[in-house]
């Protein structure tokens, strides 16, 4: 990922954009803040382009139409460069994995997974494998939070997720209630309601909106010339109006593993025969594809449940689905609301068994013989 090289090239959510830049400019940008939005929408890539602004050296200003200054950054100077290191967020993470994994036994649980390419800037990613903020992961924000920035005018941490231990929540409460005047805290959540109410009540919120779908596909027409007008439709509804997730969305892996969602539907409500799905979910096999495929299928499967739930409540203009229309139509016609609650239940059993290192093969084939006896009742 690479960091757009002007708030200009930001896409998307421009109102809110230029009031961070107005409040960075003013030196007013709130200490502790909480940057929501779906996955996809630009929250950790805007959450670099404002730190860089905080940190420029040349601290370069533009007028807004009002009149207001408004805040930018170089992206050339020791702490722009720096900071923008940390935008392959992935790639850095697994270094900081790797780099666990060749410590002693007795150092590893007690190594927290930090991201740090600038002495002032630290990033709190999700630690593997439980992918949660940890206990260790706040004490060391507390701890360099005391400290004075170093080489840049202010601190800053990010935290990339909204999912906390408990115990890391509670750690957090303090330090966002009261952090230093140096110091600011971005908090990026997909889902508010995974945070503690006494965290959001510590923070500003500033929410990044999902674009209509209508103007994803006139970026992607730009953007992604390849693509044709019917990819461009498709892309940009199972964005779900988030830029980044469509820029990014490998449409033939989506539909490849919707195919296989859709071979799990059809045994389940159709035929009864389950012979295409055993042969299917025999190339679910261990290892990190084969988590990864299952991962694909579980959120393709999501996808078209939730178009049929559409279909059924007489939305027919919210399905993202819009090449499959027809089948997803006769979906909605063969089976009830009871159906899919049981579904969705099925679907958390999956995802809590991947958890526990169940059998993928095994679990989706007990998930879709319970749907053809959930069907047939």
């Amino acid at each position: 990922m690479a960091i757009p090289s002007s708030f200009a090239e930001f896409l998307g959510n421009p109102s809110t954009v230029e009031s961070l830049r107005a409040a960075i400019a003013a030196g007013r940008l709130p200490h502790s803040m909480i940057v929501a939005g779906p996955r996809g929408a630009g929250k950790y890539t805007l959450a670099l382009m404002l730190t860089m602004a905080l940190q420029c050296e040349q601290q370069p200003r533009e007028i807004a139409p009002d009149g207001r200054p408004l805040a930018n950054f170089c992206g050339v100077c020791r702490n722009c460069t720096r900071i923008a290191e940390s935008a392959e967020l992935e790639q850095k993470v697994e270094e900081a994995v790797a780099a666990r994994e060749d410590m002693r036994e007795t150092d590893k649980k007690d190594t927290r997974v930090l991201v740090q390419t600038h002495p002032d800037v630290l990033i709190l990613p999700p630690d593997p494998p439980q992918l949660l903020i940890k206990l260790g992961q706040v004490r060391t924000l507390i701890g360099r939070s005391q400290r004075m920035p170093s080489e840049a005018p202010a601190k800053v941490f990010i935290i990339t997720t909204a999912s906390f231990m408990k115990e890391a929540a509670n750690s957090l409460l303090k330090v966002l209630e009261e952090p230093p005047t140096y110091a600011h805290i971005l908090i990026l959540a997909e889902n508010l309601g995974e945070l503690l109410p006494t965290i959001r009540s510590r923070c500003a919120i500033v929410r990044l909106g999902a674009l209509p779908a209508e103007e994803i596909e006139t970026l992607l027409t730009r953007l992604r010339p390849e693509s044709n007008k019917t990819e461009r439709a498709l892309l940009a509804r199972l964005s779900e109006g988030a830029v980044g997730r469509a820029l990014g969305f490998n449409l033939a892996e989506y539909v490849a593993a919707r195919a296989d969602a859709l071979i799990i539907m059809r045994g389940a409500v159709q035929t009864g025969d389950h012979s295409s799905l055993f042969r299917m979910t025999e190339t679910y096999r261990a290892g990190a594809e084969g988590q990864a495929k299952t991962t694909a299928l579980l959120r393709a499967l999501a996808s078209v449940l939730e178009d049929v739930l559409l279909l059924q409540g007489g939305s027919p203009e919210r399905i993202r689905n819009t090449d499959i229309r027809e089948e997803l139509r006769r979906f909605s016609e063969s089976i009830d609301f009871a159906w899919l609650e049981e579904a969705v239940r099925g679907l958390d059993a999956v995802q809590s068994g991947m958890r526990r290192n169940l059998l993928r093969s095994l679990s989706l084939d007990a998930f879709a013989a319970e749907l053809g006896v959930a069907g047939r009742l």
